[in-house]
């Protein structure tokens, strides 16, 4: 009797779990290059009897939806878009670390860095911009030059499988030691341009509702089972006794 009590409350938390994601993605439908996260779910066969089998809910972890969101034109010379695949490389206190959120600038000694201080990876180490060299270009391999000349040219990495990679602060991403960066060959970036997230609100905003309503209808659907013991255990209660 108390099996479906047990498979409806899986659904429950199942269902909370996704009401998280979904507002965690409407809440950076405005965070540069944000991807929006789906959970994922399998059904959990248990047999608590030899001749029963019972399917609960489980959910196995998030994913990202990879696609690339739009690109907005900002005119700051140090915002770069990825407009294909891969990542930048940031050298952060705490090891190598890839984003696609290109909005950049230069730290007091003219190195590029993040909006949070950590160094641009060059394919020859950091990039350093003087000030004194005229405008500065970034071509769509992501070649950096001004005036004087060439001063590096941007890294960008991909992965075999995306998926793994996990997030940190600040749109920042870590890998695993054994994912193997692997260099884009043509990478494709566009100057003055942000990535903005894919986050499709409007989209979101059905999706919660639907959550809603399934969180409403198990949460009846408990009651009444509850409503159904109870009223069992009273009829018992009033049967005749001997």
């Amino acid at each position: 009797m108390e099996n479906t009590s047990y498979i409806a409350m899986s659904r429950q938390a199942a269902l909370r779990r996704s009401m998280d994601i979904v507002a965690n993605n409407i809440a950076n439908a405005n965070t540069p290059a944000f991807k929006a996260e789906r959970m994922v779910f399998q059904e959990y066969l248990a047999k608590p009897t030899k001749d029963e089998k019972l399917s609960f809910v489980e959910d196995v972890g998030t994913a990202r939806d990879l696609s690339s969101g739009p690109l907005t034109t900002t005119g700051n010379d140090f915002d770069i878009a990825l407009s294909d695949e891969g990542y930048f490389v940031v050298d952060s206190p705490l090891g190598e670390r890839y984003t696609r959120h290109g909005r950049f600038q230069l730290d007091a000694n003219g190195q590029l860095v993040t909006g949070s201080g950590y160094p641009v990876q060059g394919q020859a180490g950091p990039i350093n911009i003087p000030e004194d060299g005229g405008r500065i270009s970034i071509a769509g391999d992501g070649t950096v030059s001004n005036d004087d000349g060439i001063l590096g040219k941007l890294q960008v990495v991909t992965f075999e499988d995306e998926q793994k990679l996990r997030k940190a602060a600040n749109g920042l991403f870590i890998a695993d030691p054994d994912m193997n960066p692997q260099q884009v060959a043509q990478p494709s970036m566009m100057q003055g341009m942000i990535e903005e997230s894919n986050v499709q609100a409007v989209l979101e905003l059905t999706r919660m509702m639907d959550i809603n309503r399934a969180h409403e209808s198990v949460a009846k659907l408990i009651q009444r089972e509850d409503d159904r013991i109870k009223d069992m255990i009273d009829k018992l209660g009033r049967a005749p006794q001997g």
